[in-house]
């Protein structure tokens, strides 16, 4: 698969849930295109031996750990992926109260959490770029996903309103809605499952994090200028 080429030398990207899948390929072709890198995540960052890259530990479900987190960048940013996510999946009936919380604070609350507290830390000399990743299932709903839905469709809530809010001020605030991508949860899945995945898909693929990294490194240049407040589709058709 071909890579577009970006040149983002000399810009701070700061990209939440970085250390694996979607969020580490997204990091991977930031420092491919000459961008310094800042990982918030609570996992280990699996990408070794890189330059230009920092990792902190930063539990972004909460506002303390973000605040602290704050504290530890050692250089304003000029763009912010809002990436971490977590699954607790449960039909209505089964589903607990913790882990509907959980969801709830991992993938929707700490977007507000984070980007309330690095507004400051923008750079204020270059154009600001806000990506918020969302999902398919945020746009049609989804058996067994009353957390997950409810979380994404607040991300799109999320963008829509700093985009306007925001625009004036320099930044952009875009969402992105990845389909079925083929990351570790996926590859654990039964073949047949799989396969009826693909089934609903009209291109007749399943997606790769770097379809989605594509999309996340186009919405943060300069020549997405003139794109803000919308919610792209990375998923092959299937909200056709």
């Amino acid at each position: 698969m071909g890579s577009l080429q970006f040149d983002f030398s000399e810009r701070h990207v700061l990209i939440t849930g970085g250390a694996q899948g979607i969020g580490q390929k997204i990091a991977e072709r930031f420092l491919q295109s000459g961008a310094s890198v800042t990982l918030w995540d609570i996992q280990e960052c699996e990408i070794k031996g890189k330059s230009h890259i920092k990792t902190q530990k930063v539990d972004v479900s909460s506002y303390k750990e973000c605040e602290r987190g704050v504290k530890a960048l050692e250089a304003p940013i000029d763009f912010l992926v809002n990436n971490a996510g977590i699954l607790r999946d449960r039909s209505l009936a089964k589903l607990t109260e913790t882990d509907y919380r959980s969801v709830i604070e991992t993938n929707l609350n700490s977007v507000f959490y984070v980007t309330k507290s690095l507004l400051p830390c923008f750079n204020s000399h270059s154009f600001k770029r806000i990506v918020n990743l969302s999902s398919v299932v945020a746009l049609y709903g989804n058996f067994g996903q009353t957390n997950y839905v409810a979380a994404k469709a607040g991300v799109i809530g999320l963008t829509k309103v700093w985009a306007r809010e925001l625009g004036r001020k320099g930044w952009t605030v875009n969402a992105i809605a990845p389909g079925f991508i083929h990351t570790q949860i996926l590859q654990n899945m039964p073949e047949e499952i799989l396969n009826s995945l693909i089934k609903k898909v009209p291109i007749g693929r399943l997606g790769q994090t770097e379809d989605v990294a594509s999309a996340c490194l186009f919405l943060c240049s300069e020549e997405a200028s003139y794109i803000n407040g919308i919610t792209l589709s990375v998923d092959g058709g299937v909200t056709v």
